[in-house]
């Protein structure tokens, strides 16, 4: 069972996406979150309870995450909390984490704004890039603006603790 969990907080990097071998697209990344104290001896701020929380995304979600947030970002994340489970591939020791699996994220508007471009779902990846072309995010020479997600190749060494994921396009 997994516990439900919103995030408040900034991206620490532009978010990564992949493919798996199926061809759905896994977005990872990381928000930090803390919150600030007044040191009331000096009147100087600081980040207190700072935590860095791994975050993954999947399908249409990670590929409007990978195209919409970048590094600094303040966002809004909500999603599960799940406890993931590996073997460390140098000691062989068993090694595990919380992360995130997020089921919706968006920039924090308290200090900025965003326009936003919908994107039908229905008509699936073509109109996921027809939105992408209208907003200049893909070249007529880009390889990714064209085809249907195939089967990708996994990476040898793997990404994440049990699913190997490439940073090739799936076609």
């Amino acid at each position: 069972m997994s516990s439900s969990i919103t995030l408040t907080g900034r991206l620490t990097a532009a978010p990564e996406i992949r493919f798996s071998a199926q061809g759905t697209a896994v977005a990872a990344f990381t928000i930090v979150t803390s919150r600030r104290v007044k040191d009331q001896q000096t009147g100087e701020w600081s980040d207190a309870d700072v935590t860095y929380w791994d975050c993954k995304a999947f399908k249409q979600l990670a590929q409007n995450i990978a195209d919409s947030l970048d590094k600094g970002m303040e966002v809004i994340a909500s999603g599960r909390a799940v406890q993931e489970s590996w073997e460390d591939k140098q000691t062989g020791g068993k090694r595990s984490k919380v992360a995130v699996l997020v089921d919706a994220i968006g920039p924090n508007l308290v200090r900025a704004t965003a326009a936003v471009t919908r994107v039908n779902s229905g008509q699936g990846q073509q109109a996921y890039q027809e939105a992408r072309r209208q907003q200049g995010a893909v070249s007529a020479g880009d390889p990714w603006a064209a085809g249907t997600p195939g089967a990708g190749r996994p990476v040898g060494d793997g990404w994440g603790p049990s699913v190997g994921y490439s940073d090739e396009p799936p076609f």
